[in-house]
């Protein structure tokens, strides 16, 4: 287990995050930049959800692993990061159709940066979490749950960017609300 590849991918995406939320005003980050597509405050908001969804996951309850804990850590990797493939989000972290802020966004991100370097200090990260099981991949040790959460950022990051890059050269913006 590389734990601290783990934390610092974890760190450099919401860093990314934070810098790619610093140039869109609060008018761009609640513009739909494509038909179909998530605003960026959305979007952003998509990753905070699943985030403490996940940081929830891995304090919850626990036990022991009967298999390799890092065993499906290069298929969550896999998956998140082939941006050729588009994804549909389960309801319960599909985010509102709602006005963000990036100033609320910026501080949840903080916050969700504090939850998920306290949960990646646990002292068994090998331990197999209990209370979410996800589609195909199944129960999730702690560690795969902080690689569930690098990879889904990162893409996410990208996604953003390309919104970002979209409103750029938009010159009329279609709002969300």
């Amino acid at each position: 287990m590389q734990i601290n590849i783990i934390r610092s991918d974890i760190k450099q995406s919401l860093a990314g995050l934070r810098e790619t939320l610093s140039v869109l005003d609060d008018q761009r980050l609640n513009t739909v930049p494509f038909s179909g597509s998530w605003t960026a405050g959305q979007t952003v908001q998509h990753i905070i959800l699943s985030g403490m969804g996940f940081v929830q996951m891995i304090n919850g309850p626990v036990e022991a692993t009967l298999r390799k804990p890092d065993e499906m850590a290069e298929q969550i990797k896999t998956i998140f990061l082939d941006f050729t493939i588009k994804m549909k989000s389960p309801d319960f972290v599909v985010p509102l159709d709602d006005f963000y802020t990036k100033e609320g966004l910026v501080n949840t991100l903080n916050e969700l940066e504090l939850s998920v370097e306290q949960a990646s200090q646990l002292p068994d990260l090998s331990l197999t979490c209990l209370a979410f099981k996800l589609p195909v991949l199944g129960n999730l040790t702690r560690y795969e749950a902080l690689c569930f959460i690098a990879y889904h950022t990162r893409r996410h990051l990208h996604q953003l960017q390309k919104i970002r890059e979209k409103l750029a050269g938009q010159e009329t913006p279609l709002y969300a609300k």
